[in-house]
């Protein structure tokens, strides 16, 4: 009898830690995501996973939702003056940041001011501005020179240098270059930094001190409810790996499923497939290299943007119908509010030949084409081959230069010439959701700034001063178009076609937000 309640006892241990164990693991979100996670500073990296981090860790003071509209997240209210000058703002009441701390005017101030360092919006803002303070514990203000058409929107800024708040004591000792040293934010979960591991996984813990907004989420914006006490973003290069991993139920979200699996996948009822449209899409982008031979010569430019076909491009992603454009030439994507064809009619008659006519008519001399080849990347590797390909048979002198994506990037920084590690031409990919706003759209943003192509166009220059101070939204909606206009006029970038990179996730999922960056709030397990 007492060996007989011995081993019922210990039966009942186990079937209580067996119990406690799929608790804990109901509870817990496990996400691939597309990228490695390696900065942890999403004002120093605009990459993907970094934003996925900062959107975690961190809160921002406005929010755009899904419709590419701006709402207050972490601000309670605002007032702007009747001459658009002074901007007065109000932090909601209760914010903590992760360590406990209230959230201060005084850290808005100094998060700004670094953020402010990096952010080509941000330095046009601050560019008008005559002051930014802090008023008392919870309101702070913004006083311009004269108007800015576009405060609300930097404040809100989604993408590449993202304006998330951090302590004092961090934005104003780390400089806009380095990451810094402690990720401390008051956004819906905590980073758990000492179990990271780099290359394997990264755990988050629901933050306890995080008050949601009232109204239900959107995009970035609304309710941040976490309903998931933990989530491990973990590490499958392998596409392979990572698909039998999502059907078999050991994860529980992809960031992006490659193509080869969206068609059997949508078969699994057990799996569910994303379908962004507009501003949720991506758009193909060829980054030509403006600073050296043989781009630096607009007529070349000319001729390498006729000879890019968008069809072909997008064909070679694989894609099921509906999820990309057979072609798509505006800068504010296609299927949004802002789509337009301003300065499209250069493309009529568009094609190899054409490409060949204005090649020689340019002078092109064979000058190389050093074109940096990111076969690593399961998008940009595929449509990287057709773009040379395209190249060459308009007559580039293309040499592919094929290595993993972050060597890519890294040697795009490179402005000097070919024989210096210089560079001619690399295909990248760009969020949807970056480019609705014109001032933040880096195709024209940077203009004029040491971005990595170094487009430098002094009527650019001037139309995004008369956007940013633009009063009617037919005015900045002109100026919008004439910057569009320009945009392919100079040859800034070269649109290769739009198109959607879904995500893939587990049918028993709800609450899911169909989002171009991947969001983890509002999501739970259906019981």
């Amino acid at each position: 009898m007492t060996l007989r309640r011995t081993v019922l006892a210990v039966l009942a241990l186990a079937a209580g830690w067996g119990g406690a164990e799929a608790r804990a693991q109901e509870r817990t979100l496990r996400v691939s995501l597309n990228t490695e996670l390696q900065i942890l500073d999403g004002i120093v990296t605009t990459t993907n996973a970094t934003r996925v981090f900062t959107y975690l860790v961190y809160d921002m003071l406005f929010a755009i939702d899904d419709a590419g509209n701006y709402h207050p997240q972490m601000v309670e209210d605002f007032t702007v003056s009747d001459d658009r000058l002074t901007y007065t703002f109000r932090l909601r009441e209760g914010l903590e940041f992760h360590d406990g701390q209230p959230v201060t005017s005084e850290d808005v101030v100094a998060s700004l001011n670094r953020w402010a360092r990096r952010e080509a919006l941000a330095q046009q803002m601050m560019r008008v501005a005559e002051s930014f303070q802090a008023l008392d514990a919870r309101s702070f203000q913004l006083k311009l020179r004269e108007p800015f058409a576009y405060v609300i929107e930097a404040l809100g800024k989604p993408g590449n240098a993202i304006p998330m708040i951090m302590p004092a004591r961090l934005a104003a000792g780390t400089p806009h270059t380095t990451a810094v040293a402690d990720q401390v934010g008051s956004g819906p979960f905590i980073f758990e930094r000492s179990t990271w591991r780099p290359g394997e996984r990264a755990i988050f813990r629901r933050n306890p001190r995080y008050r949601p907004r009232a109204e239900p989420a959107s995009g970035l914006a609304g309710g941040k409810v976490a309903h998931f006490d933990r989530i491990d973003v973990i590490s499958m290069p392998d596409q392979a790996t990572r698909a039998a991993a999502l059907q078999a139920g050991e994860i529980d979200f992809i960031e992006i499923i490659a193509a080869d699996y969206i068609a059997p996948m949508r078969r699994n009822r057990n799996i569910r497939i994303a379908n962004p449209r507009g501003a949720g899409q991506i758009m193909s982008i060829l980054n030509i290299n403006h600073a050296q031979p043989p781009f630096n010569n607009p007529a070349i430019r000319r001729a390498a943007q006729i000879a890019i076909n968008q069809s072909d491009v997008m064909a070679s992603l694989g894609l099921p119908e509906g999820l990309y454009m057979q072609s798509c030439q505006a800068l504010y994507m296609c299927d949004t509010e802002g789509q337009s064809d301003a300065g499209t009619e250069i493309f009529r008659g568009a094609g190899t030949a054409r490409a060949r006519q204005l090649l020689r008519e340019a002078g092109y001399a064979n000058e190389p084409v050093v074109f940096l080849h990111s076969e690593s990347s399961a998008l940009l590797n595929p449509m990287g081959l057709v773009m040379m390909d395209q190249l060459r048979q308009a007559g580039f002198n293309v040499q592919n230069v094929t290595t993993d994506y972050a060597t890519a990037a890294a040697r795009r920084l490179n402005r000097g010439p070919i024989t210096a590690g210089g560079w001619s031409a690399m295909n990248v990919i760009w969020n949807g959701i970056d480019l609705i706003n014109p001032l933040a759209n880096p195709g024209i943003a940077y203009n004029c700034q040491n971005y990595p192509g170094w487009i430098c166009d002094e009527r650019q220059t001037e139309l995004l001063r008369q956007l940013a101070t633009a009063r009617s939204p037919e005015d900045r909606r002109r100026f919008a178009d004439e910057l569009q206009a320009a945009f392919h006029d100079n040859v800034n970038f070269i649109l290769a076609g739009q198109f959607t990179a879904p995500a893939a996730y587990r049918a028993d999922l709800q609450g899911v937000i169909d989002f171009p960056i991947a969001v983890f709030w509002n999501m739970a397990r259906r019981r």
